[in-house]
C-alpha cells in the first residue's frame, strides 16, 4: 500500500515544482498549432524533460521526500500563457476546444439565485471584489497568474487524444524513481469538475460537459495507474468555487452543485485501482487574502465520499490551518490515510523543521501515526523562488523524520 506509514512519516509534494530555465526556454519556443494554444513536441523538449525529471526526483527523495512527483514537468504552458500548467495541460489533451477571443478579465458578471448555481467571471470573485484595491494594484504582492487573458471553450465533443503524452510523462518518473531508489512516485491528473471550468457552447447542460471531461480524463487515470504510480486527481473546484460563485449561495446549493462535481469524478474512476489514487483539494493556489473560502467542515464529508485511497489538502496557510481540528470531528474511513499540507506554498518564509513536524504530530494524535503523509499546501513552481522551494522541501523532509522519531 503506497499509502500507509511503516516505521516513519511519510513525505510528499502536492505537484509542481520549479522547472529550470532551459525546460522553461525549450517548452517557450515549442511551435503553436494551429489551434492557437496546443504546442508541438520537439525532441529537444522530449530530452529536456526526461533529465529534468530525473534530476528533480532525485533531488526530492535526497531532501527526505519519500514519495517524490515528477515537477509537472511534462505539463508545458499554452503558447507561453500561464494557465497554470496542472489546468492548461489539459487543453493540449482532448479534442473539441477552440480559443476564445474574449478577455476573461473583462467578461460581464454572472449572478447565481437560488437552486441556480453559476460560475461567475474572474474580476466577479467575491475575495476579488472585497479587495479590488489591492487585486488591481501591482505592487500589493498578490499574485493571479500571469498572462492568462484568453481560455478555451467547449465547441465539439470532447475527447481524450493526450495517451502518448501521458505514457511519456509515466514512463519519464518511472524510470526517475527507479533511479533515484525511490518507493513510489506520483502524477497529477486534473479533476472533471476543474477541468469543465472552460467556458462550454457545444454541450446542453454544465452537467453533460462535466461527465464529457470524466469519460475523456479516465483514459489519462488509467495510464498513470497502469503505469504502477499514484495519481493525485487535482481539484480546487470543491473548494474554490464557492468564492466564484456571486453572491454567495446557500450551503445547500453548494453542496448539491458540489456533488455533481464528486459523482462525474467517481464516475471517471469506476472499476480503477482507488487504493492507489489520492485527492487533493486546495481553495485556489493564487496570493490573496481568502477571506470567502469555504470552511473544510462544510465540505469534507464530499471529499471523504470521493473514491480515493488518500486526500490531500492545504492545512499550513494561515486562513486554514486551525481547521486540523476538523479531523477530531469527523470518523477517517477504514483504509484511507490524510495528507495535509504542512508547509506552504503563499509564503516567502521557510518554515522551520520543529514547526513542520507539530503540525504533523497535531495530525497523527487524531488520526494515528500510520494514517498521515506530510505534503505541502499546493504545487511550489511558479509560486516562490527555486531557492527557497527547495529550503522549504529540506524542511519537509527534516520535519517528517523528526515527527517520525517522537511518533514511532
Amino acid at each position: 500500500m503506497p499509502f500507509e506509514n511503516t516505521g516513519h512519516v511519510q513525505a510528499t509534494t502536492a505537484g509542481s515544482l520549479p522547472r529550470t530555465p532551459e525546460l522553461i526556454a525549450a517548452n517557450a519556443a515549442r511551435p503553436v498549432g494551429a489551434d492557437g494554444f496546443t504546442l508541438e513536441t520537439t525532441d529537444e523538449v522530449r530530452q529536456l524533460t526526461s533529465a529534468a525529471v530525473d534530476d528533480v526526483v532525485a533531488r526530492q527523495t535526497a531532501l527526505g521526500i519519500t514519495q517524490p512527483g515528477d515537477g509537472e514537468f511534462g505539463k508545458a504552458m499554452s503558447n507561453g500563457v500561464d494557465y497554470g500548467a496542472w489546468w492548461g495541460y489539459s487543453f493540449q489533451r482532448v479534442s473539441g476546444l477552440s480559443l476564445t477571443e474574449e478577455n476573461v478579465f473583462t467578461q460581464e458578471p454572472v449572478r447565481s439565485s437560488p437552486g441556480n448555481v453559476q460560475l461567475t467571471s474572474f474580476p466577479d470573485r467575491r475575495d476579488w471584489t472585497i479587495f479590488r484595491d489591492a487585486y488591481t494594484d501591482p505592487e500589493s504582492g498578490i499574485g493571479t497568474g500571469k498572462n492568462a487573458t484568453a481560455f478555451p471553450t467547449t465547441t465539439g465533443p470532447i475527447t481524450y487524444t493526450g495517451h502518448d503524452a501521458a505514457r511519456t510523462d509515466a514512463a519519464n518518473l518511472t524510470h526517475a524513481v527507479a533511479a533515484a531508489g525511490a518507493d513510489n512516485g506520483f502524477i497529477t491528473a486534473l479533476s472533471p469538475g476543474s477541468a469543465a471550468r472552460v467556458a462550454n457552447e457545444y454541450y446542453a447542460t454544465d452537467e453533460e460537459h462535466i461527465w464529457a471531461w470524466a469519460d475523456a480524463l479516465r483514459e489519462e487515470y488509467r495510464i498513470i495507474l497502469d503505469a504502477g504510480l499514484v495519481l493525485q486527481i487535482d481539484d480546487p473546484s470543491i473548494a474554490e468555487n464557492w468564492d466564484q460563485i456571486n453572491p454567495e449561495p446557500s450551503l445547500e446549493d453548494y453542496r448539491a452543485f458540489t456533488r455533481i462535481r464528486v459523482e462525474a469524478l467517481n464516475h471517471a474512476l469506476r472499476g480503477l485501482d482507488t487504493s492507489r489514487v489520492r485527492f487533493h483539494l486546495c481553495w485556489g493556489s493564487w496570493h490573496g487574502p481568502h477571506t470567502t473560502d469555504i470552511e473544510l467542515r462544510h465540505i469534507v464529508d464530499l471529499m471523504l465520499d470521493i473514491d480515493a485511497g488518500a486526500y490531500s489538502f492545504e492545512a499550513a496557510n494561515a486562513r486554514h490551518e486551525h481547521e486540523w481540528t476538523v479531523w477530531q470531528d469527523v470518523t477517517l474511513p477504514d483504509g484511507k490515510v490524510i495528507v495535509p499540507g504542512v508547509v506552504g506554498h503563499a509564503t516567502n518564509v521557510v518554515e522551520h523543521p520543529d514547526l513542520v513536524a507539530q503540525r504533523i504530530e497535531r495530525f497523527a494524535s487524531v488520526v494515528g501515526r500510520e494514517r498521515v503523509i506530510a505534503g505541502t499546501d499546493c504545487g511550489l513552481g511558479g509560486r516562490i523562488h527555486p531557492h527557497i522551494a527547495a529550503a522549504k522541501l529540506e524542511s519537509l523532509g527534516e520535519g517528517a523524520r523528526r515527527a517520525s522519531a517522537k511518533l514511532f
